[in-house]
């Protein structure tokens, strides 16, 4: 029996694809290649597609069926295509008896994401990523960013029920995980949707509380506008929490964020950075930066340069601005294909830059690392060391740097 599964984009894509795998084992699955399609920018799209193909090829026997974000947005241009059996969306995924064997099930299973209620755990043998393993905590978004689809592929802000969260984080661990990171798509939503509307600050400090053995808690991409006091508070108290954000900015300009329909300015976010490195001086930010958005100006252009510097953001992940069919963005004025090219790869170089100088502040500290096996680690705020040596995957290490390359740290 044979189930293979290839997911393209985020973690919540990478959680859903451990639980696919384990719903098809479970029902007797065999000669399945199963495609976890992600929609955030074209180019996904389009790596999806190749990924059939090449599946088709390699593997004429198998069962092609393609899932995720991309399937729930863009069915019938995957229904088209020749090599694919099934096309499941948002809800059917979530379903074991999608992924048993049976000769009745339906070419194309897609219903409305926004009708979507689910936010079930992955099954208890579902496998994970160690020594990081992802736990989703939210799913779906109710903001509607104008260069952006995800709403459509996940549905409406659904919270995981804490008690949920919490035995998943016990799960993970029990399975060799000595980090646990909190995903969803929106996860600072958490919790507006369950009784007493919990905020996103109480669920971490539940956890630190409840599962005292977990080493390391670690947060995926926050909205700047949505991070609580009491989650300013845990940065503050908590050791156990890693000092490391990433925030989706996507820009630096305020007449683009409004373009954007982004809910903070650009002052909110430098506001926000400032007070976390007053809690935590040892914090470090990324963010998400999108490059040549329409309308952008060079001048517009040049305040994402500058807010690198603004926030001391760390690990900047820029993308292309990529136009998605059906959003407003799409319909707005587009910027040459070669513009947004060149101030992505600008805003690459300096991001680069940008890493380099935070890498200088660890060369000849000492640093407590993760092992993610062979000669990789990460430290707690993210940056990648390099070993002297192959040490076992989760091990912690108390490591002396000797330098980097510009990318990673270099361990003595």
């Amino acid at each position: 029996m044979s189930v293979d599964v290839l997911t393209f984009g985020c973690r919540l894509n990478a959680v859903d694809g451990e639980t696919i795998r384990a719903h098809a084992r479970a029902g007797g699955a065999a000669n399945l290649f199963v495609v976890n399609a992600c929609a955030v920018t074209a180019e996904a799209s389009r790596q999806a597609r190749q990924a059939v193909r090449r599946a088709a090829r390699e593997r004429p026997e198998a069962e092609i069926v393609v899932t995720g974000c991309g399937a729930q947005i863009e069915p019938e241009r995957f229904a088209a295509m020749p090599e694919v059996a099934r096309v499941v969306g948002l809800s059917a995924r979530a379903r074991p008896e999608t992924w048993a064997r049976r000769a009745d099930a339906p070419r194309v299973e897609v219903e409305d994401a926004l009708e979507a209620r689910d936010v079930s755990p992955p099954p208890r043998d579902a496998d994970i990523l160690r020594p990081r393993a992802f736990v989703q905590v939210q799913t779906g978004c109710d903001h509607r960013c104008t260069f952006c689809v995800i709403p459509f592929g996940r549905g409406a802000s659904r919270s995981t029920p804490p008690e949920i969260v919490v035995a998943e984080v016990r799960r993970v661990l029990s399975l060799g995980a000595q980090e646990a990171v909190l995903t969803g798509v929106d996860v600072t939503a958490w919790g507006a949707d369950l009784p007493d509307r919990p905020g996103f600050g109480e669920l971490v400090r539940r956890i630190l509380r409840e599962v005292p053995e977990l080493p390391r808690l670690r947060l995926s991409s926050l909205d700047a506008v949505e991070i609580d006091d009491e989650l300013v508070r845990a940065f503050t108290e908590e050791e156990r929490l890693a000092p490391h954000l990433h925030l989706s900015l996507q820009s630096g300009d305020d007449m683009i964020l409004k373009r954007m329909k982004r809910r903070h300015a650009r002052a909110d976010a430098e506001r926000l950075c400032e007070r976390l490195r007053r809690a935590r001086p040892d914090v470090a930010f990324g963010a998400d930066l999108i490059a040549g958005f329409p309308t952008e100006t060079e001048a517009m252009f040049e305040n994402s340069l500058s807010i690198l510097e603004a926030c001391d953001i760390a690990y900047a992940h820029v993308f292309p601005y990529s136009a998605r069919p059906g959003t407003p963005a799409a319909r707005m004025p587009q910027l040459p294909t070669d513009v947004v090219k060149e101030r992505a790869a600008r805003l690459r170089a300096a991001a680069a830059s940008r890493l380099a100088r935070h890498l200088d502040r660890h060369v000849g500290a000492r640093l407590n690392v993760l092992a993610e096996g062979g000669l990789i680690a990460r430290a707690a705020d993210f940056s990648t060391v390099r070993l002297a040596a192959v040490s076992p995957k989760g091990a912690f290490l108390n490591v002396l740097v000797a330098g980097h390359d510009g990318r990673a740290l270099s361990a003595a």
